[in-house]
């Protein structure tokens, strides 16, 4: 298998369709050789608990441009059948991190960011709720109890931390960021087209 690492905060739109597109790569050869690991990286790491109004942090962001950038998305998704519906509120994402930490270790890392990304994006639910992060672990079928009684802890939160730091001295600035065996950076949301050419390449298999 050949380790492909995402680095990614489920706030970012830009996210969600990379996810959408590699996906659709992953489903169209599904001989891939990744094993895919998914790694922490806050957008906003100074943001306060409760989060703020997702509007106008985008536009104390972005100023002018963040209609643009919204437009952007938008045009984007829709092209991929996304229909976007996000959270009014732009949370602190550490809690969403913990638990993808949590995940990592009963293999649900990729159906827990799956629901993250959707219930951010796409069914306006407030991800920096403990409530709802352990709604999202039960349905990823992690134990939604101790899920619930490390959220009201510090666990983890200096791992967490500390990945994270790691990465910014790894040079990652922005997400999504993969990295192809350890080695090659992919940056951005890559259409499923580029990663069917990386796995082609990379199984020595003919293009479908």
């Amino acid at each position: 298998m050949i380790p492909l690492d995402i680095f990614a905060d489920p706030v970012c739109p830009w996210c969600l369709i990379g996810k959408v597109e590699l996906d659709r790569a992953l489903e169209s050869r599904p001989s891939h050789p990744f094993q895919i690991a998914w790694h922490p990286f806050r957008l906003n790491p100074q943001m306060p608990g409760g989060g703020v109004d997702r509007i106008a942090h985008l536009h104390a962001k972005l100023g002018d441009r963040a209609e643009d950038a919204s437009r952007t998305v938008a045009q984007r998704a829709a092209a991929l059948g996304l229909v976007l519906n996000p959270s009014p509120t732009e949370p602190d994402t550490t809690d969403a991190h913990r638990l993808m930490h949590w995940a990592g270790l009963e293999g649900a890392q990729t159906r827990v960011m799956s629901s993250l990304l959707r219930a951010h994006w796409q069914e306006a639910r407030d991800i920096g709720d403990a409530s709802e992060l352990v709604r999202i672990a039960d349905g990823a079928g992690m134990d939604g109890e101790l899920v619930a009684r490390l959220l009201a802890s510090d666990a983890d939160r200096a791992e967490v931390a500390s990945r994270e730091q790691h990465a910014r001295e790894r040079g990652i600035s922005s997400v999504p960021t993969f990295i192809v065996s350890n080695r090659h950076a992919v940056s951005g949301a890559q259409p499923a087209s580029l990663w069917q050419q990386v796995i082609d390449e990379l199984t020595g298999a003919a293009p479908a």
